[in-house]
């Protein structure tokens, strides 16, 4: 396995739950993930949601992805930042046409939030690997 693995799980599985932390309360809510490419995992919310003041806090955060019939599950652990380059938030208004429903349509709007998790690791887990989750080997990625 490697972290090409994790990409194409990630977008074949873009439904996943996403782990904060605000102060010492843990925060999980569902997603649809943008993409998954060879520089990290891509979301976007809107700038006010509790969800991007937690990361902007404390920028680690845990993403559970899972198969549609839950037979394999990733879960990746990392550090988030947020996107400013101007093509990668036009990019995402295109691809994402819904955020226009919220008013954005420029990707200067501040409203838009755009993030990727850029380093920390992955792994897989199958029901094979109950009561062995610490001897799974961790996929690493990025450089951070």
């Amino acid at each position: 396995m490697d972290f090409k693995d994790c990409i194409r799980f990630a977008n074949e599985n873009r439904t996943c739950y996403l782990a904060t932390v605000e102060g010492d309360q843990p925060r999980v809510r569902c997603l649809g993930m943008w993409y998954a490419d060879e520089t990290g995992f891509y979301f976007q919310a809107q700038s006010v949601k509790a969800m991007c003041k937690q990361l902007e806090q404390n920028p680690k955060c845990e993403v559970y992805f899972h198969s549609k019939d839950f037979s394999r599950v990733m879960r990746v652990s990392g550090k988030v930042r947020f996107i400013t380059d101007r093509a990668v938030r036009a990019r995402c208004i295109a691809e994402r046409p819904f955020v226009k429903n919220f008013g954005i349509t420029d990707p200067d709007n501040p409203l838009l939030a755009v993030f990727q998790i850029y380093t920390g690791e992955a792994y897989f887990w199958t029901m094979a690997d109950s009561m062995k989750e610490a001897s799974i080997p961790r996929i690493k990625f990025g450089n951070g």
